[in-house]
């Protein structure tokens, strides 16, 4: 897929193909690809990477290309190689390929994406770099590695961040979720809200509504009390409407012919299904007024009263 999507190979004299040969190079003539994603190493992964591969050996060797001449850099692998450097080995088993600068650095970034557990602001940047490498657009890269476009621009938004901001994320100091918090603010309130949210350890709740208050905008979490409230409102006050229907009275047994000659005028009889429709509209009503968009179309002949209620399902 990465091949056919950002046209490896293609280049003149250029052959991708690879005899799949494994050899050994030695460790101290490969080095790390530049444009690698990942910025933070778990050193206790990589220990117990080092353990599993000195009990049960290389399973996968790693991938490099020869950038000069004695000299790899590392395509897929890095964490094997990290895990084989601790355990002093003197030499890697790797598959060599041929690439260009653009194909190296396209294929270490998609093969990171595809298998490390990166972070956001890792995945961010590694989006960036992928369209700046290929000329791509959003939507191009979005299909190319099976995502939304959406969720790829919702990354790439991370990249607004000012570096202190971006750097905590990658300390896991706090979450993606408080750094989306302050995308609103500018750089030295971003630079402020950081100090202020690692000191006091705040929620992202917490974050949310103080961001709103440096912008003036109504609190989050009143809003979403509010709602809460209002829908709660709205379920309370139908509940009594709904129960009008089973709780009229049972219909009186029927009256002898004699009884019934005594009376002048028959009862009013309540019309149950308008009942029913007015409950349906209130609670319709209730729903509106909560926040909710909802259609309605109403049709009316001699046998039956018709309500469509049409509510989309993402509000």
């Amino acid at each position: 897929m990465a091949f056919s999507l950002f046209n490896f190979g293609k280049g003149e004299g250029n052959d991708n193909g690879s005899n799949q040969k494994v050899v050994q190079i030695k460790l101290d003539q490969i080095v790390p690809n530049r444009y690698q994603p990942r910025q933070v190493f778990d050193k206790d992964g990589i220990r117990e990477l080092s353990e599993t591969i000195s009990q049960h050996g290389l399973l996968q060797p790693i991938i490099l290309r020869e950038y000069e001449p004695a000299k790899f850099e590392i395509i897929a692998g890095e964490r094997r190689f990290r895990a084989m450097k601790l355990l002093e080995w003197d030499a890697a088993p790797a598959i060599v390929e041929k690439m260009t600068d653009q194909e190296s650095a396209s294929l270490a970034l998609i093969e990171n994406l595809q298998r490390s557990q990166l972070s956001s602001v890792e995945e961010a940047q590694a989006y960036q770099r992928l369209i700046d490498l290929n000329n791509l657009t959003q939507a191009a890269l979005a299909k190319g590695m099976g995502k939304s476009q959406s969720f790829v621009a919702n990354k790439l938004r991370l990249l607004k961040l000012i570096k202190p901001v971006q750097t905590a994320i990658l300390d896991n100091r706090i979450t993606e979720r408080h750094g989306r918090a302050m995308l609103d603010l500018d750089e030295k309130q971003q630079r402020d809200m950081l100090m202020k949210v690692v000191n006091e350890r705040m929620t992202v709740r917490q974050t949310e509504d103080e961001v709103a208050r440096v912008l003036g905008r109504p609190l989050p979490s009143e809003i979403a009390k509010q709602k809460a409230e209002a829908k709660k409102k709205a379920m309370a006050d139908l509940a009594p409407e709904a129960s009008l229907v089973q709780d009229q009275p049972a219909p009186e047994p029927k009256k002898t012919a004699k009884k019934a000659k005594a009376k002048t005028k028959p009862a009013k009889k309540i019309n149950d299904s308008r009942l029913a429709i007015n409950t349906i509209k209130k609670a319709i009503k209730l729903a509106t007024d909560s926040g909710f968009t909802v259609k309605t179309k109403e049709t009316d002949d001699d046998n039956t009263y018709q309500l469509v209620i049409e509510i989309p399902k993402k509000q």
